[in-house]
């Protein structure tokens, strides 16, 4: 058996053997050299290189010497991205049994003879094929057409000719639009990217902030857990004192109770001088029990222990007035510095609403002096402000 005639098979088979050797970037068939990329799929040298100079405009090679290391396009069949070395597409591997495919394929079309309809014919003259290209209307037609039909007076060119014009310039767009493909899948790459970097920041932000307030809070949970041990220490001391009070109290009334069974005995006698002999002293032991009855009391509100509440809604107003980490409240910050070392005072102020700091808490962005038409408000001012040193203490009790 023949090995070509076994290689080629007949009628659509051809047809379906010819679609798989059509490069996908100049749609004709494969021109030698052919080229295989890492997905397997063929190209022309000259179209992948077409595509690769579209993709890595800076990049020269066969003694351009500009590029020293390669370049990368994507595959126009599948979009892998085909990364190449210093050689560019001359390093790429030639596929050699396309190669011979083609050429049998080759032979074997011009050896069978052209069928009946594989050239298109002229609509108007049924038996004349369609062999030159009306410049003027842009169609392609026949000779007839030409000579005594439609296009007598347009100028025509051979088919041939516009043919491969066409087909070169289709390439052309067809590389640049590849081109622009790989630019369009490298803006969504960055984009992409973007994406997983605001995630990955978003993440980082939320962690630190949880950091900042978990620490806020355990500071408030010491502080907490401070003022209950002063106030259990303090409600200790208080209940040791009234249990010692009682204490006096029933051994006061355990020796008042004796005396006073005492004296009922006493009573009972009935000889005048056994009395006599003991009602002096158990008189004097009543007076002086009774005089002993003034024992230590507590104080009225001894039992309050409202000195220990706090008034906090200062403090909450103050935190619900905070807003965290904008650009406004820095320059305002900033501001309000200038102000005050520049002596501004609260009569040029006078009619707007305007923010400044303490001069006792500069360092302390949280203490803030509210000026509203003139007239000062105070949330905070530190433990240390005094009329001594701050000229604004003196508006504590107005807040």
């Amino acid at each position: 058996m023949d090995y070509k005639s076994s290689l080629i098979p007949d009628g659509n088979a051809m047809e379906n053997l010819e679609k798989q050797l059509i490069c996908p970037i100049c749609l004709e068939m494969f021109t030698k050299p052919v080229v295989i990329l890492p997905c397997q799929h063929n190209l022309c040298r000259k179209c992948a290189n077409d595509i690769f100079q579209a993709a890595n405009p800076y990049w020269t090679n066969r003694g351009g010497s500009v590029s020293m290391s390669g370049g990368r396009f994507r595959c126009p069949s599948c979009r892998h991205e085909v990364i190449m070395d210093r050689h560019g597409v001359y390093g790429l591997q030639r596929n050699l049994l396309v190669e011979n495919i083609i050429d049998i394929y080759k032979q074997e079309c011009s050896s069978r003879p052209l069928q009946k309809g594989s050239h298109p014919m002229c609509k108007e003259h049924e038996d004349e094929k369609i062999n030159i290209y009306c410049l003027t209307c842009e169609v392609p037609t026949c000779s007839l057409c030409k000579v005594f039909g439609a296009h007598q007076a347009c100028e025509v060119a051979p088919l041939q000719n516009i043919f491969q014009g066409q087909k070169t310039e289709l390439s052309n767009c067809i590389s640049m639009l590849v081109a622009g493909n790989d630019r369009v899948q490298t803006i969504i790459s960055q984009l992409e990217d973007s994406c997983r970097v605001t995630k990955e920041n978003s993440h980082q932000v939320k962690e630190e902030l949880s950091q900042k307030f978990d620490a806020l809070y355990a500071i408030l949970d010491e502080k907490k857990s401070e003022l209950l041990q002063r106030i259990t220490q303090e409600q200790e001391e208080k209940l040791g004192f009234i249990e010692a009070l009682i204490l006096q109290y029933r051994e006061q009334l355990e020796k008042s109770t004796k005396l006073v069974e005492t004296a009922i005995q006493s009573l009972d006698e009935p000889g005048g001088a056994t009395f006599l002999l003991s009602a002096k002293q158990l008189i004097k032991s009543i007076v002086e029990a009774s005089k002993g009855c003034q024992l230590g009391k507590t104080e009225q509100g001894f039992e309050n222990m409202d000195y220990f509440t706090l008034d906090l809604e200062h403090i909450a107003e103050a935190l619900r007035a905070i807003d965290f980490g904008t650009d406004e409240d820095e320059e305002e910050f900033i501001e309000d510095e200038e102000d005050l070392e520049e002596g501004v005072s609260t009569e040029e102020k006078e009619g707007e609403n305007s923010t400044f700091l303490c001069p006792c808490a500069i360092s302390d962005r949280s203490v803030r002096l509210y000026v509203l038409g003139g007239g000062i408000i105070i949330l905070v001012l530190p433990s240390f402000c005094t009329p001594e040193v701050c000229r604004f203490a003196h508006v504590c009790d107005q807040g």
